[in-house]
């Protein structure tokens, strides 16, 4: 299971290298830690200041937003940036977190505005917190956790597994040379799917959806069948037909391979889409595999005497 948890410095230190215990995403990212040795991968350009302007999977910056900043700051203090009331905004002085579900458009918080979002705004006075709604137009200028490393977590959650593919002939039968072989795989929530899982820290969530778009037989013969769906389940009352979805005929026998059978290897591509409250979107593909082997024979002769005399097999293959 790939879990985009957050670590501590002191994994780091122990000798345990980032990649084992949290997998770094694919792209431009660093390693953050921050006074609590609470650490997580975040964008290169985001830690730098600078919105990234290509960053795949995402939308471009809506006007009003605004870039995260590093350092929480309450008045001339340092606040520590994320709490259970949301992460702190140095320009509202408060931890924001976006309501949900938003009031409606109706209530006086919107101040006529019919874009953005209300954000509860909670902040210590003394011995209470006092709580006020704001709108904000865009992102808040708040330090969150970069949405991709949420997106990794809940995919983790989802627990993908290979796909479970089924033959006709199967593992423990033999096909026959030019005789159609059935391809399909028995569909589950996470071996298929579509499986929706979500992951949230304070003041932002993202909602992740997988589902295999298609999956690629290579059959061991130097060919490849892709089959958009999940194939048509073998039954016996189908007789020597081809699959009407997905299928194979092999020209040659497997005896000259070792076990004298063919690999056969199933590769299912996930395609996984993901959604955050803050706006932000995009797309990610998996793959996960699953082998068997099959056995292709051919179609064995009985030579007959002419004379009555007892009828002769040719000699025995070595499979």
């Amino acid at each position: 299971m790939t879990t985009l948890a957050l670590i501590s410095t002191q994994d780091v230190a122990s000798g345990w290298a980032a990649t084992t215990r949290i997998p770094k995403p694919e792209g431009n990212y660093i390693l953050v830690c921050n006074s609590y040795h609470i650490c997580s991968w975040r964008l290169r350009s985001v830690v730098q200041d600078k919105r990234p302007t290509t960053e795949p999977g995402k939308k471009p910056a809506k006007s009003g937003t605004r870039t995260p900043e590093r350092v929480c700051m309450d008045g001339g203090a340092a606040r520590s940036c994320t709490s259970n009331l949301g992460n702190w905004s140095n320009s509202q002085q408060c931890y924001l977190a976006r309501l949900e579900p938003q009031p409606p458009k109706s209530d006086p918080s919107w101040q006529g505005h019919t874009d953005g979002a209300i954000w509860n705004c909670v902040r210590e006075q003394g011995t209470r917190f006092v709580t006020r709604w704001v709108w904000l137009p865009g992102r808040p200028d708040t330090v969150v956790v970069d949405p991709v490393t949420l997106v990794y977590q809940a995919v983790g959650e989802m627990q993908l597994g290979p796909p479970l593919i089924k033959t006709a002939p199967d593992a423990g039968q033999v096909g026959l040379v030019n005789i159609p072989v059935w391809l399909w795989v028995t569909k589950s929530e996470n071996t298929w799917g579509p499986i929706v899982r979500s992951a949230s820290v304070p003041g932002l969530s993202v909602t992740v959806t997988a589902q295999v778009k298609a999956v690629n037989w290579a059959m061991g013969d130097g060919k490849t069948v892709r089959c958009e769906g999940p194939g048509t389940p073998y039954d016996s009352s189908m007789g020597v037909k081809a699959s009407p979805t997905c299928g194979h005929r092999y020209v040659k026998t497997s005896r000259e391979l070792a076990n004298c059978k063919y690999p056969v290897t199933a590769t299912a591509q996930w395609d996984i889409t993901w959604q955050s409250t803050l706006g932000d979107s995009g797309q990610i593909s998996m793959t996960q595999q699953a082998a068997t082997q099959l056995r292709i024979g051919e179609a064995v002769p009985v030579l007959v005497d002419p004379d009555g005399g007892d009828a002769v097999a040719p000699a025995e293959e070595r499979c």
